[in-house]
């Protein structure tokens, strides 16, 4: 959950934990190669999807990057970030309706690609390709100005309200920056009909913004103060 920062300093982990951490990280480095090159290429029957290189270059050469730095700068950053059991029942609900829509809406670009329902221009292609860069430029910014960005919905002890950084314009900066990233991605992938499969995703972060902060203004100090302050949550001036 990303509203929220320690005042004082983490702990270090041990080098057992931080062991385990390394192993975790590269497991799912794997996997995540492993589950792109397949949502992509099998259901477009080739490996010559030129949108599909891009984009997986896109997104795991930050990803590496981003992940290398947290391992040697803010182990206990990355442990948060690998959580990823909610407690929240809601929430809960929100990821496996989040999955089943990713799901879908990267199946369809390669089948898109295959049977040739649509041809996105490749200027289209490249502006996606750099406003997804933007998004995870967002996303890398709110990890580093907050230590305590975790993937779960949960106040741990000895928690602020933080309120700098992107902070000062919105309460949800990481949520934009995954919006962002996830609805231009049909377009990058050279597919208009993916973009029908992403409509709900936007649906699916209000309402766990708005569950989140009912979280943070009952267990989190100092939040429902920051929400008067802060009046928008993902876009500056709009909402």
């Amino acid at each position: 959950m990303e509203e929220e920062k320690t005042s004082g300093q983490n702990h270090k982990l041990s080098p057992n934990e931080f062991k385990k951490l390394k192993n975790t990280v590269i497991l799912r480095f794997i996997m995540a190669i492993v589950f792109l090159a397949v949502i992509f290429f099998i259901p477009a029957g080739t490996i010559f999807y030129w949108e599909a290189w891009v984009y997986c270059a896109m997104l795991l050469i930050p990803m590496l990057f981003s992940l290398i730095y947290l391992l040697n700068k803010s182990p206990e950053t990355l442990m948060r970030r690998m959580k990823t059991k909610e407690k929240e029942k809601p929430q809960k609900l929100f990821i496996r309706l989040s999955w089943l829509l990713f799901l879908l809406a990267f199946v369809i670009p390669g089948l898109d690609f295959r049977f040739g329902w649509s041809e996105v221009p490749v200027w289209l292609v490249a502006v996606s390709a750099l406003v997804i860069l933007g998004g995870y430029l967002i996303f890398i910014v709110v990890v580093r100005e907050n230590e305590y960005a975790a993937r779960t919905v949960e106040v741990e002890e000895d928690q602020q309200v933080i309120s700098t950084g992107p902070y000062r314009l919105i309460r949800h900066p990481l949520y934009t920056g995954v919006l962002l990233i996830f609805i231009f991605s049909a377009l990058a992938l050279g597919s208009y009909w993916a973009l029908i499969a992403f409509i709900p995703l936007p649906v699916i972060v209000i309402l766990r913004i708005f569950n989140e902060e009912k979280v943070l203004s009952t267990q989190l100090p100092g939040y429902t103060e920051y929400m008067q302050k802060v009046k928008y949550r993902l876009i500056p001036y709009i909402w």
